[in-house]
């Protein structure tokens, strides 16, 4: 595999009131439409950080601050890219009146429970979604400070 079959991702985990913050967008391979974590590619000279609230508010127009990580994951997808994805936990006490994605790729924006997730006509862009709302429900939170800064 050569570097650049190798991606670096963040991940948004927003959970309000219940509720998963997901977005839907286009697969660029199967062009179906898919629900997604609020995530992306770690841009040069950007840290984790800036990169994961640079993707949410991209995509859903919100302003937050993570509270903790789940992890890491990774993915060999289809494509034969593997993805290193790193989880950010985001549990706003409120939430802005009205936001809206700032991406045209993103065609909507859904706020589903665990449950009507599992029951949802829309298929998860990959099993990294489920497997990130798995994790945030088994309690897993990871101190930000475990992340060392940029140097």
């Amino acid at each position: 595999m050569s570097r650049a079959q190798l991606h670096l991702t963040v991940a948004a985990i927003v959970q309000f009131e219940q509720k998963f913050l997901l977005v839907e967008e286009t697969d660029k391979l199967s062009k179906q439409r898919v629900l997604n974590q609020p995530a992306g590619h770690v841009e040069q000279n950007e840290d984790l950080l800036s990169a994961v609230q640079r993707e949410l508010y991209e995509e859903t127009g919100l302003l937050l601050t993570p509270s903790a990580w789940l992890g890491i994951s990774q993915l060999k997808a289809s494509n034969g890219h593997r993805y290193v994805r790193v989880n950010f936990v985001f549990e706003p006490t409120s939430l802005p009146e009205h936001h809206q994605p700032q991406d045209s790729d993103i065609l909507a924006l859904h706020w589903l429970s665990a449950s009507q997730l599992q029951h949802s006509a829309l298929p998860l862009r990959s099993a990294l979604v489920s497997d990130a709302i798995q994790l945030y429900q088994q309690g897993v939170r990871l101190p930000l400070n475990l992340i060392q800064p940029a140097r």
